[in-house]
């Protein structure tokens, strides 16, 4: 099976609907493309940071704004859509960092809480503490798509190649990633996780990552990333707002794991520290 997929870039603000309108018109530009699957960021629409913490704008699910914006688009484009995440307020008074996969008669296929949470010292006196806003899910998820199906996580998640492994090992075929990936990190580290994880696995990645500065000056890398099952960069967004596509062509899923049959290679082992 052949379809496009397309990566959006953008840079949140708190201001939400702001953030929603200039969404739609890329959506709509990527399908005008010939996109059937459309993918945007982390944290898409309604971001602010303050002290080294992410302030979401957040509803409840029931009453979120973004979510009829999505589901409209979804339905008069008849694509699948991903939104890489919103803010959705949680029964403790804290936020879902929650992706949704709507498909193509706007209805949502899937929904996936973010589980690990980025908690971390970048140096500089600089450091950012996910867990003091946001509440972790608890639960990997796969979502159809077309004649496919899709791993879902975010950002932090990359870094924790046992969830895509456990994706890939129940059929999935593509892994999404959607990121708001700080500049620091994903210099160092961005490519090389997002390559490693469709090689390990056989499969396509798709990350769409937010760029520029947001409120309260953290800066994201931007790079979103279409990569093959070969761990072929086959699109890269840069560091400005825009879109990215690139052709899938899911028959290279089944011949690269006939080549690398790796997925049916994990053995049970011991662990023992030697004298």
């Amino acid at each position: 099976m052949h379809f496009t997929a397309a990566c959006i870039q953008n840079t949140a603000t708190p201001d939400l609907h702001s953030d929603l309108a200039a969404l739609a018109g890329m959506i709509r530009d990527a399908a005008g493309r010939g996109a059937r699957l459309v993918a945007t960021p982390e944290y898409c629409a309604g971001l602010d940071t303050r002290d080294g913490k992410m302030f979401p704008v957040a509803h409840g699910e029931d009453a979120h704004p973004a979510l009829p914006v999505f589901q409209g688009l979804a339905k008069d484009l008849h694509i699948w859509l991903l939104a890489g995440s919103i803010g959705v307020r949680a029964p403790d008074g804290r936020i879902f960092n929650r992706s949704f996969m709507f498909a193509p008669d706007g209805v949502v296929a899937a929904r996936y809480d973010k589980i690990h949470l980025f908690d971390i010292d970048l140096g500089e006196g600089r450091s950012y503490r996910e867990s003091a806003t946001i509440a972790p899910g608890t639960g990997g998820v796969i979502a159809p798509c077309m004649e496919s199906s899709v791993g879902l996580s975010i950002c932090y998640d990359i870094r924790f190649p046992q969830l895509y492994r456990a994706y890939a090992q129940a059929g999935a075929e593509i892994l999404a990633a959607p990121a708001a990936f700080t500049r620091i990190t994903g210099e160092a580290h961005w490519h090389v996780l997002q390559r490693a994880r469709a090689i390990e696995n056989g499969a396509f990645v798709i990350s769409p990552g937010q760029c520029g500065t947001l409120a309260g000056g953290a800066t994201c890398y931007g790079h979103s990333l279409i990569v093959d099952p070969w761990g072929v960069v086959l699109a890269d967004g840069g560091v400005e707002p825009g879109i990215v596509l690139a052709e899938i062509n899911l028959a290279k899923v089944a011949e690269t794991r006939r080549r690398i049959p790796s997925l049916t290679h994990d053995r049970a082992f011991t662990l023992a520290r030697q004298p």
